[in-house]
């Protein structure tokens, strides 16, 4: 599993970073649809653009089958946003949900085998 770590590092970061991006990005976007600001919509498209960018970028530096599970990390990070920032109810069954994604993506990262 370490060595998996090890071997795909830098795609697992990039990856993370394109999560991030994106789901930031997506945070603006419904942002600018609350406040009815272009800027924030702007702001949105540029953040999700960017992460799609890294995304493509972090394939470069390790395996598809261990870099495109991270991306449900999105659904981790958009709950945490929306709790955070508009403020939205996390449940018990969100819990669940997020310890089962973020098990998953910690076991596919590390289950290269190769």
């Amino acid at each position: 599993m370490i060595e998996s770590l090890k071997k795909n590092k830098k795609g697992i970061i990039l990856m993370i970073i394109s999560s991030i991006c994106a789901c930031i990005g997506q945070l603006f976007w419904k942002l600018s649809g609350m406040e009815n600001n272009i800027i924030y919509l702007i702001i949105g498209l540029g953040l999700y653009g960017i992460g799609a960018l890294v995304m493509l970028y972090a394939y470069r530096f390790g395996k598809l089958s261990v870099l495109q599970p991270i991306l449900s990390l999105n659904y981790v990070l958009t709950i945490i946003f929306a709790y955070l920032i508009l403020h939205e109810n996390i449940t018990i069954l969100k819990i669940i949900g997020i310890l089962i994604i973020t098990t998953g993506v910690i076991l596919i990262g590390g289950g290269d085998d190769e």
